[in-house]
């Protein structure tokens, strides 16, 4: 066994499945899911990627190092997939962007996959463009709650935010210090009106959560979240 440093392109043991979700109206859209190998997961992270117009899919960089570590480290599920019309190394899913409205159809499929598999404890996490997915369509699906990641609240309404305080599910949202889109104050404001968010200032961090501080900071958030016993995440471990 040997001691290795947990940083950048490390991919830790888990079992990975690449398949095709289905949706409701016929599309096939492209998935993996990360499992731990040994141990059964305590909780499922269903995660909602990026602006695919601007870059986003389910292999962006934080996606990415979650399924590669969380699973191992954290023993969490890691449900990743391209929304409809999304490209990424991975594949293609069908479709075409539809900016935010037909995309209610594919969280549907991901969460109806996750519980037809009898996933533990599901979660949404979305990442900018994702967490406008989570925020609108979060309130009706069979989840524990949401993590935000860099919110930019572009596409989501104050009805819609106001929702989430008639739902027992918890919201949490992580705000970098200088994101381009919604700063810790501006945050503060227009969540205002959902008393019950958890909002995490994050020291030095940018919308894209660059360099390894961030994606450890973000990642050891994710497992406080849904599996606390599992936090702080370790920096190095034996294989």
């Amino acid at each position: 066994m040997s001691q290795i440093e947990i940083r950048s392109s490390v991919e830790l043991p888990s079992k990975r499945e690449l398949f095709k979700l289905k949706t409701k109206d016929g599309l096939s859209l492209i998935a993996e899911l990360a499992v731990p190998v040994s141990n059964a997961p305590v909780a499922t992270l269903v995660t909602l990627h990026p602006l695919p117009t601007a870059g986003g899919f389910m292999d962006s960089h934080i996606y990415r190092k979650a399924a590669n570590r969380l699973p191992h480290l954290a023993d969490l599920a890691v449900l990743r997939f391209n929304t409809r019309g999304t490209s990424s190394p991975q594949g293609t899913s069908d479709g075409i962007f539809d900016g935010g409205k037909l995309e209610e159809l594919d969280v549907c499929a991901a969460v109806d996959y996750v519980l037809a598999m009898g996933l533990p404890n599901p979660w949404l996490l979305g990442w900018s463009f994702g967490t406008e997915l989570a925020l609108k369509y979060g309130p009706d699906q069979d989840v524990l709650g949401a993590i935000l990641l860099s919110p930019p609240l572009h596409r989501t309404s104050d009805q819609e935010l106001i929702r989430w305080n008639d739902i027992d599910k918890k919201l949490v949202a992580l705000i970098p210090e200088h994101d381009d889109y919604l700063k810790p104050a501006e945050a503060a404001e227009r969540f205002a009106i959902v008393p019950g968010i958890e909002l995490v200032n994050i020291a030095d961090a940018k919308h894209l959560w660059v360099g390894e501080s961030a994606t450890t900071r973000v990642l050891n958030e994710i497992t406080r979240i849904v599996n606390p016993v599992a936090y702080p995440l370790p920096e190095f471990i034996e294989l």
